[in-house]
């Protein structure tokens, strides 16, 4: 006969021990569950067991008596009886005291029970066929794999939210650090863009202490209405789509005929060289009614307060269609070419005395089309504050004008 305690041996008896006492008599699975695999689900989820990860080193070392991979199935022995000396030999040196202890948070959390002798020592006995051990049983990591499980899978799902929050907490951050530093240089006269700055660096701060997920809500939801305030001073809305233009362009451009740009290039050098060219006006007005059907746009006449290039305004935006994207709206007229010239002029990474300069040698209207052709070969060109001011100081001495450069795009698209 054969009788299973459940009170340990010199030590109180509570609820909870009860309770997993009780647990322990339920059936083990009857295909047995892999200790490692148990042992892994329980480490991921062990702060909702109230567990440590030394709790879990310990678990580990003792799981390791164990000589069998499978808990259950046919083995229905999990009792394993370590002496204290063994166990602090796994655990590389540790304390008995300290081994101790966290045996104890072991069994209160109800992943091993003490089966204890009557005397507290651990050891197998054999009557007969019948086995009797003495020491800490193992069950309960077979009996609640699945709740150990669900833990696991709940815990990582929380960890990726809170990754992906960090994540994007971090991205919105650096979104307002450089919209700020936009903002200055677009709309100085705002007071704004300082307290943005402040809260992009107080957010770096805060994402290097240990944060809960309230903490980063919070976080997002400050810098979310942050940026929508950036965003609606700074992006342009209602911008026109461009994409059924552009198709038409390139049919146009595949049909056009390439001596229309030698006459074109022609008269843009002459007119560079200060010389009059009595026999094309026919040609430029006939260029410029082609360059508006083929862009779409209708241009009114040029403002008399702004100089003009020797292009017309048709031709520059067939030559140079990736500045018409960051247009806010159609641009019909020279000043809003050079408004949105302004605006790309920071994305690309010209300064703002590189600007000042070539606006200085070759007009604003001037620059504005070397700035949109510049747009064009973007990733060709290393440095486009150094080439704007090459170009400026040849502007300077009267050896530079924009027609090759808007020609030399249209032939490449013509190509």
């Amino acid at each position: 006969m054969t009788y299973t305690p459940v009170s340990p041996f010199r030590r109180t008896i509570d609820a909870v021990i009860l309770k997993h006492q009780a647990r322990s008599n339920t059936e083990l699975p009857p295909s047995g569950v892999n200790k490692w695999e148990a042992l892994r689900e329980l480490s991921a989820a062990r702060e909702a067991f109230g567990l440590t990860d030394r709790d879990m080193t310990v678990l580990q070392a003792l799981v390791s008596f164990h000589q069998a991979t499978i808990l259950g199935g046919n083995d229905s022995n999990l009792v394993v009886h370590p002496s204290n000396k063994s166990i602090c030999e796994r655990l590389n040196g540790m304390p008995a005291s300290t081994m101790r202890r966290h045996l104890g948070r072991l069994v209160h959390a109800g992943v091993v029970i003490r089966r204890d002798s009557p005397n507290g020592k651990r050891y197998a006995r054999r009557f007969g066929e019948e086995k009797i051990v003495y020491g800490f049983d193992l069950t309960p990591l077979a009996q609640r794999f699945e709740e150990f499980c669900s833990a696991a899978e709940q815990v990582r799902a929380e960890q990726e939210a809170f990754r992906r929050l960090r994540e994007a907490v971090s991205l919105m951050r650096r979104d307002l650090a450089s919209l700020s530093v936009y903002g200055e240089e677009m709309r100085p006269d705002l007071s704004i863009w300082p307290q943005f700055s402040d809260l992009a660096a107080l957010t770096a701060r805060t994402l290097r202490r240990k944060l809960d997920m309230a903490d980063l809500e919070r976080i997002e939801a400050d810098l979310s209405a942050a940026l929508v305030r950036a965003r609606n001073i700074l992006e342009p809305s209602g911008s026109e789509n461009m994409s059924t233009n552009e198709s038409q362009n390139e049919q146009h451009y595949q049909n056009s005929n390439k001596d229309s740009y030698d006459s074109e290039l022609h008269q843009e050098l002459v007119k560079g060289a200060g010389v009059d060219s009595p026999a094309l006006p026919d040609q430029l007005a006939d260029t410029e009614e082609r360059a508006i059907s083929e862009t779409g746009v209708e241009l009114d006449p040029p403002e008399p307060d702004i100089p003009m290039p020797n292009l017309p305004l048709g031709l520059v935006l067939r030559g140079c269609r990736e500045i018409l994207t960051y247009a806010d709206g159609s641009v019909r007229h020279w000043h809003e070419f050079v408004r949105t010239a302004e605006i790309v002029r920071p994305m690309m990474g010209i300064s703002p005395s590189a600007w000042d300069e070539a606006k200085r040698h070759m007009g604003p209207v001037e620059a504005s089309v070397v700035l949109a052709a510049m747009l064009e070969r973007i990733a060709e060109i290393r440095s486009p504050g150094g080439y704007l001011r090459s170009l400026s100081a040849k502007a300077a001495s009267g050896e530079f004008s924009s027609g090759p450069m808007v020609m030399a795009l249209m032939r490449k698209e013509a190509a």
